[in-house]
């Protein structure tokens, strides 16, 4: 028990504050606070620390309702009993029921403790953002997106116009990850060397873990428990390099730590799930009951996501061997009730083969165009989502679009169409060609009134002859093709 009554001042900094009641009682709803001292005396009088500049969407607004009327001053020192008490005499906006339910369900979870334990402990049982890891399963050699990544690791392949995983990086970064520890198996060198101007220009340090042998979805977190365990006992980041989304992962911290569990999944919904394994979770909190690998009968619709937040315990489930993290590890979590379940807000795109990478093409520039970015070009050109490199030169009389990337340093001459492809740095399409559905690597060329369509791919370097068709042809890198190809094949 406190021994006086604790005066503090609230201080509201969220717009969704002004919706109380509807924050109150939608668990998504996230509110930030800058409450310092007085989350860490509160919290400790209902047994749970709460991380101070935290996400207190329950307790905080509640408590704002509350005590609307004297919001300068609360009594903390009462014990959980009296404490509900208090709420219901000072009920003003109906916040009794909610808030009550909220005490009680943290009570069960977590043990009451002393005053005394729970400061000795309340900075080893949270996590800061600000110093927290990450791990990107970057795997081996890309065969799926062959001919592109004969010249450069998957990961690097540009994905709207910068290298797939930078996206990740930036991501990562922004929600304060300072080391993100690249788990791979094939030229980690080029890798590295690669990313290290993004490493300065950022400002997060980026290491690898390199596999001599390959260690599947799970081996790689044991191989590299070294770089991931620094003592702080926060949890870690693992994404799967070739996926796509608008990471959430601000969303996802604050998921994993409400519930309690050793790890959080992302999911996915899908329309035919038959086609996946699907998780099987308890949608009210979130807990992963099992999965289904491509059921014949419906029994979900949502998939893993292939971004997850992991503690540090998880590392003791795993041995240094090939081991899949998907069909293993987590199942292993969920019989332990400890797994739970995030629905991925907005788009998700697995990238890793040609036609799904134009199609999570289309996904990210249309968030893009919700976010009403611009990056997005403009102008009597354009039509749908497009994005042009500033570096980029366009002649006269082109329609570029729907869903379109142009990357550095290309060249669109006068009378181009482009729609659904991306169209890598250094390109030159000449006059009057016409290209969708398709990828053209590096520094290409495409010939006048060229037509390439069906998910056509041209490796790094290949130039495309005037007047030359082609259907679905997957061209290998340096090649010069002066004949049409009629139908979809690998042109060696």
């Amino acid at each position: 028990m406190l021994q006086a009554p604790v005066e503090v001042w609230l201080k509201l900094n969220s717009d969704g504050a002004q919706n109380i009641a509807s924050g109150l009682m939608t668990c998504g709803g996230i509110i930030r606070n800058h409450l310092g001292d007085w989350v860490v005396g509160f919290s400790k009088r209902i047994g749970y620390c709460l991380a101070i500049d935290a996400e207190l969407w329950g307790i905080y607004i509640g408590l704002c309702i509350a005590w609307e009327r004297n919001i300068r001053r609360l009594i903390v020192e009462s014990d959980t009993k009296e404490l509900i008490d208090a709420l219901g005499r000072n009920d003003a906006a109906g916040c009794y029921s909610p808030m009550v339910s909220f005490i009680l369900r943290i009570r069960v979870k977590r043990p009451q403790r002393s005053l005394s334990q729970a400061d000795s402990s309340h900075d080893k049982t949270l996590f800061k953002p600000s110093s927290m890891k990450a791990l990107i399963l970057v795997g081996g050699f890309g065969t799926r997106l062959r001919p592109l990544t004969l010249s450069v690791p998957k990961p690097l392949v540009d994905f709207a116009n910068k290298p797939m995983i930078l996206h990740q990086i930036e991501a990562l970064k922004a929600i304060g990850v300072t080391e993100v520890v690249l788990a791979i198996n094939y030229q980690p060198e080029v890798m590295l060397n690669f990313l290290k101007e993004f490493e300065e220009k950022l400002g997060i340090k980026i290491t690898c873990s390199q596999e001599t042998e390959p260690l599947g979805t799970a081996g790689p977190l044991a191989l590299a428990r070294d770089k991931l365990i620094d003592g702080s006992g926060e949890p870690f980041f693992v994404l799967n390099s070739d996926v796509i989304s608008e990471y959430p992962l601000k969303e996802m911290i604050s998921f994993h730590k409400v519930h309690g569990g050793e790890a959080s999944i992302m999911v996915t919904k899908v329309d035919e799930p038959s086609k996946y394994g699907v998780v099987v979770m308890e949608e009210t909190t979130g807990r992963v009951e099992r999965f289904v690998e491509k059921p014949k009968v419906f029994v979900g619709n949502k998939i893993n996501a292939g971004i997850y937040l992991i503690d540090s315990s998880v590392l003791d489930r795993i041995e240094l061997r090939p081991t899949s993290i998907e069909k293993e590890v987590f199942p292993n979590i969920a019989a332990a009730n400890k797994l739970y379940a995030m629905v991925l807000p907005g788009f998700w795109m697995d990238i890793g083969q040609p036609k799904d990478y134009i199609t999570g093409l289309r996904f990210y520039l249309d968030s893009l165009r919700k976010r009403s970015s611009a990056e997005l070009a403009s102008g009597s050109y354009f039509i749908g989502n497009v994005l042009v490199d500033e570096s980029a030169v366009i002649g006269d009389g082109c329609l570029i679009g729907p869903d379109v990337a142009i990357g550095p340093l290309c060249v669109i001459e006068s009378g181009v169409r482009l729609s659904r492809c991306s169209i890598m740095r250094g390109v030159r399409i000449k006059k009057h060609a016409c290209v969708s559905n398709s990828i053209i690597g590096w520094h290409s060329t495409v010939g006048r009134w060229a037509r390439l369509e069906n998910m056509t791919i041209l490796g790094e370097d290949v130039h495309f002859g005037d007047e030359v068709y082609s259907n679905g042809g997957v061209v290998l890198p340096h090649k010069e093709i002066k004949t049409s190809i009629l139908k979809p094949e690998i042109v060696m």
